[in-house]
Formats: structure tokens, C-alpha cells, sequence
């Protein structure tokens, strides 16, 4: 990904390096290009490649980590490169590697770091032989929605006003959709459901969206419903109720044995076949419209609701099976909890909840093998007929069990029962830190990209914390932080979990983009709501944007982003989307920018160099045996004047560029204008708070990529 040769001030051109090895032009990676096939199966045969400057390197050698290293054969010479290239059959062991270079000065290791004198191991390359990510993930648009804040399509299934107790209150529904969220929101509903996804697929669907990521739809009693009730069912109050009737709670009354419309709700069989049923019809039209969708995995706790605990004695008082382990020492789900205190019993709330939360009762895996058996059955439920789902985003995936060995187990059994049942399905995993022992091939596909992305892109765009809790106003601008920051966490991720990472400006669970870049470090209730607003810089997030579709991964919009919604971390950040009072310009910007991203497979499936960068500014490359794709970016508020070597990323060293997309202080435009190339350096004046993205337009002396697809 990377060369040590972007510390240097000046990069130099291969024609300048006679006698002398040129760092800045050896290059590999894991995509097709220098890889192939590049996701191989055991006992395949792979071609590695290797790139170099003309008439350069005297010898490369590929370093299979644990075994002889093996010389490389000149394969072909393309305008001011030379490809080295080696076959080798792969068993059925991961393959770890880098490549030695000899020139005729010096020797020198490359790795995912780039140029060193010695391979470090956590950035050597890596192959799994057998693993694969869907090829319907590589760079696919995505679109998260919170869906009780995106459209209210059916009134009918509204939670109503005293339905049920929880969080210490009654449930309200908020009868006006654009009141902002309240500091303490858990139990206000806005009415959004899976009818208002249906009726707008066509906007999804215009504004380019590939693939819907749903927040938690399974049965549950918040607004956000990461605490299971139960899993087998989507939420009647996000489907549909058929059979309705029975009393809401009393002013007073807290008691939810009392809550008789609630229980009728979500216990009567009718609503939960309907609400499944309704699912299985969206999903087959979001797949007749050629689109994906996956669903939020919430598996490492469940909720003080759910008929296992039962704590409500909603289950109870329908009279339907046996009673929870809140209630009953001799009840078939006690394993599935860790209870503290053995002599508790009823309402034994001495359990473990997540993060102390009693609504949130940890799961307790290593206890019960039942336990376990059902959770892989509903993992591969939903991805089976008749629903299809595309795949799972897994919800604090690493802390499900107790230990990190049965967590690595149990995702090892979950990949197997998954894929067996949809090969094609996606599993895609929250994690913070380092992901690379999840990613070896046999556990998850791919990761949310908080280190590698989210965290880089906000530091260096708006030297904000990602929750908005902290600026720092040194981290604005600050190209080296960004590249060595980007340049480790990538080294985490093979190539096809890089390419399928899901990369977001925006969640449930962090502020906005916009509001991070007015620099107000807040959360709702230290300022008014109107602050989540005030002197936000839509020219810095299209700068971000910009940056989100032409980096690798998966670009994934957070329902509202695109309209200009803005707002501090939970529950702010869960604004209802603004149908009507949409912020028109940011909405156009984001289809033309997807536009883009779409029309352009570099962009999903390239190669990426970094081409260098200084106070503000920074550029790189994506590129592959067809295209060749540059973005730089200019921070500052004032223009600045910069030389990019794309001789790197594949650009012939005479042609011209040709403008594609741009985004500046004055708006954005797709106009097309021209650059030129010469001696490999292209020179240009960004102006203030832009991007600019540039394809080759010409073809000229020194085509450099190699176009071998053996």
C-alpha cells in the first residue's frame, strides 16, 4: 500500500535513479493485478507479481515466511517498469510473505510498510488459500437505516403512548416526525418501519444504493432494539399487526404483566408471521431491484425482555411455555445467564448485564451448548429461503463469550453454518483495534472500518474525536498522523477484507459528519441542538465523501447524511430523515459522487498508492491493468500548489489527466477539464477546502501497468 519514500521531500522519477535503486517505484499488493488468482483455493496455483523500475533491481525474490525464499523471473518490461513474477501452488496453510530486492547499491525488504531494511510481521503479506469475500461486497455502495427514524409507511404498527414500561418510563409515540431525539430517548418511537423502506426503494435505488444495512429488526422493546426479545421474529411495531386489542398501561402503573396490548402484540403468532412475512416480500423486492441487504446480528446479550429472562413476565402472563430464568431457578434458559447469586430466586436480578445494564443481559455461551446451537441456527435462518438475507453485520462481535479462545471457536462454527447455507452472504463484524487475528479467512469476511477509515479521515478533515468529545486542532491537516495511522491498521486486513470493509463517515453510535467538522466537542445536553449545526462545513464533508468513494472498501451513507441531517453522538445522531426539507445540494452532491464511484471498478477493485502529501494536503492513486485513478485533497482555507508523482500509481509519464469529479469552497462539478502529465509529475493548484479526482486520459510514453491476466 505504502513506500517509506513518501517521508522524503522530493520523490524522484525512475529516469533520475541511474545506478541507484529506486524505492519510490517497487510496489505490490494483494489485488488481481499483482495477485492472481487473488483469492485463491487450496491447491491452486498463484502468480505473485512484483513491480520495480526499469532496468533497476538486478534481482527479486519472494520470502515465504518459514521457508526458502524464491527468485522472481523478469516477466515483462511496461513504459518505466519491469514485473517480476513467480508461481507457486498453495496448500491448504495460510501463506505469509515480502519481497527482497537487490539493486546494485543496496538491498532492501518490502512489505505492506513498504521499503525497510528488515520485515516487520505485522505488516508482511498474507494469503489464505479457500478464502473469499463476496464479490457483490468488493467496494459495494451501502445505506444504514435506523429504520424507526427513516419512514413511516404503516400508522397502524406505531408503539403507542403508555404501551409498555421501559427504561423506568412509558412508551411515547412522538406524533410530530421532526422533534429532535431527547437526551434520553430509548423509549420514544417515531414510527418508522419496513412499509417505509418499501415505499422509498426508488430513492435508494436513484441515488445509487447497492446494499441496505438494516439496524437490529428483530423483536424488542427500544427504539433501537439491541436488546433482543426474540430473535426467530422481525417486530411487529416494524411489520404489521393483524390482531390487536387489550388495554395500555395506567398512569402509574409500571408493571408490564398489565401491559395487555403489548403482550398481545408481539406474543399473538399472527403478527409474528405477518411481520416475518412482510420482511420476506421486501426482501425479494430489494433483490428484484438488484440490490443486497444484511441484517444487525445482536448476539453477544440479549434483553431483560426476551422470553429466556423474561424479567417483564410478558411471557408469563401469555402463558406461553415455560418461565424465565429471571423467575424460575428450574427454568431450561438458567445456563444461558451467569447469575451471581444462586438463592435470589424469583426475580433473581443478580445477572450479568452488558456493560452493567440490566436490560442487557450478557449471554453466557460457554454455559450451553443449546445456546449455541440456536444462535447458529438463526444465523443461518435468515440467510436461507425464504428471506435470503445477504449477509450479517455482528454486532461487538469480539466480546461475545467470556474468553477470546471461545470467541474465535464459536465465529469459526458461525462462518461455517453461514456460508454453507448462502456462500454468498457477507459477515461483517463491529470491532475497535486491531481486527487482524478475526480476518485470517475462516472467521469473519470484514470489519466496520473505524481504524483504517473512519478515525484517520475525521482527524485529518476536522481534528474531531469520532463521538465529537474531543478536537484537537493539530490533528486538522496532519498528513503524517493520517498516512501512518492508515498505513498500520490496512496491514490488519488481506485484500479481500479491505475491499469489503465497510467504510462510513457516520453510524448509530458516533455524531454525524457534518456536525464533527464545526469543531464543537459536545454530546446532546451541554448545548443546545441547534450547536450540532452552527458553522458546520459542507465543503469539508464533501471533501470526506469524496474521499469515502474513491478509498478502498465498501462506502456506506448513514440514512440522513446525504440530506444534510446533522447531529451529536447517541441519540442525536438518530434524527429522523427529513422527507420534504432534504438539504437539496448535499443530496445531488452524494448521487453524483456514488455516480462516480460506480461508473469507475478501479474504485471498488484497484490497487492503492500513496502518493505523498504535506500540511493539508494529500493525494493517492487507484489503479489497475485498465484504469488509473488519482485524488488529492487540499485542506487548508487558502489554495496550495502541488507536485504528484503518478508516474506511481500506473499513469503514463506524458499524457494528460482528465478531471472527473471536483468539490471546492464554490460547490462541486462533474465538468471535465484537462491536466498534463510530464516526466511523470503532475503539477497542480488546488484551491481551498477541495478535491479534485483525475483519470488518465491519454494514453503517452511510459504506459506502466502490467496488463498480464495469467
Amino acid at each position: 500500500m505504502q513506500n517509506s519514500a513518501d517521508d522524503r521531500e522530493e520523490r524522484t522519477f525512475p529516469a533520475d535513479a541511474a545506478g541507484i535503486l529506486n524505492t519510490d517505484a517497487l510496489f505490490s499488493d494483494g489485488t488481481k493485478t499483482f495477485v492472481c488468482p487473488m483469492e485463491p483455493e487450496i491447491g491452486e496455483e498463484v502468480t505473485i507479481r512484483f513491480r520495480t523500475a526499469a532496468a533497476n533491481a538486478e534481482a527479486v525474490y519472494l520470502c515465504p515466511v518459514n521457508r526458502e525464499k524464491l527468485p522472481m523471473t523478469p516477466e515483462r518490461s511496461e513504459g518505466v517498469f519491469d514485473y517480476f513474477a513467480v508461481k507457486l501452488r498453495l496448500s491448504d496453510e495460510p501463506l505469509a510473505y515480502y519481497f527482497e530486492v537487490h539493486g546494485r547499491d543496496r538491498q532492501v525488504c518490502y512489505t505492506k510498510g513498504g521499503v525497510s531494511e528488515q520485515p516487520d510481521e505485522h505488516f508482511l503479506f498474507r494469503i489464505c488459500p479457500g478464502f473469499s469475500t463476496p464479490d457483490w461486497a468488493k467496494g459495494a455502495v451501502m445505506y444504514q437505516i435506523f429504520t424507526d427514524r427513516f419512514c413511516n409507511g404503516d400508522p397502524g404498527n406505531d408503539v403507542l403512548d403508555h404501551e409498555y414500561s421501559y427504561g423506568g418510563g412509558h412508551t411515547h409515540r412522538v406524533a410530530d416526525w421532526d422533534r429532535l431525539p431527547e437526551p434520553f430517548d430509548v423509549g420514544n418511537f417515531y414510527g418508522g418501519d419496513l412499509e417505509g423502506v418499501r415505499k422509498k426503494l426508488d430513492y435508494l435505488q436513484e441515488l445509487g444504493i447497492e446494499v441496505i444495512y438494516f439496524n437490529p429488526l428483530f423483536l424488542s422493546p427500544s427504539n433501537h432494539k439491541y436488546d433482543t426479545q426474540d430473535y426467530g421474529f422481525i417486530d411487529p411495531h416494524l411489520g404489521r399487526i393483524v390482531a390487536d386489542g387489550g388495554q395500555v398501561l395506567k398512569d402509574g402503573d409500571q408493571e408490564n404483566t398489565d401491559s395487555e396490548r403489548y403482550i398481545r402484540r408481539v406474543t399473538d403468532e399472527r403478527n409474528l408471521e405477518a411481520s416475518n412475512d412482510l420482511f420476506r416480500l421486501l426482501c425479494g423486492e430489494i433483490h428484484a431491484r438488484g440490490m443486497r441487504l444484511i441484517l444487525d446480528g445482536v448476539f453477544n446479550h440479549c434483553g431483560s425482555f426476551n422470553r429466556w429472562m423474561d424479567r417483564e413476565g410478558i411471557y408469563k402472563e401469555s402463558r406461553k411455555g415455560p418461565e424465565g430464568a429471571y423467575l424460575d431457578p428450574d427454568s431450561p434458559w438458567r445456563p444461558y445467564f451467569s447469575f451471581k447469586d444462586e438463592n435470589a430466586w424469583p426475580d433473581n436480578d443478580s445477572y450479568e448485564g452488558w456493560w452493567g445494564v440490566d436490560t442487557l443481559p450478557k449471554l453466557n455461551y460457554e454455559n450451553s451448548e443449546e445456546l449455541t446451537e440456536y444462535i447458529l441456527q438463526i444465523g443461518e435462518k435468515w440467510v436461507s429461503p425464504p428471506y435470503n438475507a445477504d449477509g450479517w453485520r455482528l454486532d461487538v462481535a469480539a466480546d461475545l463469550g467470556f474468553s477470546p479462545e471461545f470467541n474465535h471457536s464459536f465465529w469459526k462454527r458461525f462462518r461455517t453454518v453461514v456460508k454453507e447455507a448462502n456462500p454468498d452472504a457477507l459477515i461483517l463484524a463491529e470491532h475497535y483495534g486491531n481486527c487482524e487475528s478475526w480476518l485470517k479467512g475462516d472467521e469473519w469476511d470484514s470489519v466496520m472500518n473505524y481504524d483504517a477509515f473512519m478515525e484517520p479521515l475525521t482527524w485529518f478533515f476536522t481534528g474531531m474525536e469520532k463521538h465529537s468529545d474531543v478536537f484537537i486542532p493539530e490533528q486538522i491537516g496532519n498528513y503524517p498522523n493520517f498516512r501512518d495511522a492508515v498505513r498500520y491498521h490496512m496491514a490488519s486486513f488481506m485484500e479481500p477484507s479491505l475491499l469489503t470493509a465497510m467504510n462510513e463517515l457516520s453510524n448509530h453510535d458516533h455524531s454525524r459528519f457534518l456536525t464533527r467538522t464545526n469543531h464543537i466537542a459536545a454530546r446532546v445536553g451541554q448545548f443546545d441542538y441547534d450547536a450540532a449545526s452552527d458553522g458546520v462545513s459542507r465543503p469539508v464533508m464533501r471533501e470526506a465523501v469524496i474521499m469515502q468513494m474513491t478509498w478502498p472498501g465498501a462506502p456506506a451513507v448513514y440514512y440522513g447524511d446525504e440530506a444534510g441531517v446533522c447531529g451529536f453522538t447517541d441519540p442525536d445522531n438518530r434524527r429522523t430523515y427529513p422527507w420534504g426539507k432534504e438539504d437539496r445540494e448535499m443530496l445531488e452532491f452524494h448521487r453524483q459522487a456514488i455516480r462516480m464511484h460506480r461508473k469507475h471498478p478501479v474504485l471498488r477493485t484497484g490497487s492503492l498508492r500513496m502518493l505523498g502529501g504535506e500540511e493539508n494536503c494529500l493525494f493517492y492513486g487507484r489503479f489497475d491493468e485498465n484504469e488509473q485513478i488519482i485524488t488529492a485533497f487540499n485542506n487548508a482555507q487558502h489554495e496550495t500548489a502541488v507536485r504528484i508523482p503518478v508516474w506511481e500509481a500506473g499513469v503514463p509519464v506524458n499524457c494528460e489527466m482528465e478531471r472527473i469529479f471536483c468539490s471546492d469552497l464554490t460547490g462541486f462539478t462533474e465538468e471535465r477539464e484537462r491536466f498534463p502529465v510530464r516526466g511523470g509529475f503532475l503539477t497542480l493548484t488546488l484551491p481551498a477546502v477541495s478535491a479534485l479526482v483525475l483519470k488518465s486520459a491519454t494514453a503517452g510514453e511510459g504506459s506502466s501497468v502490467s496488463k498480464n491476466k495469467n
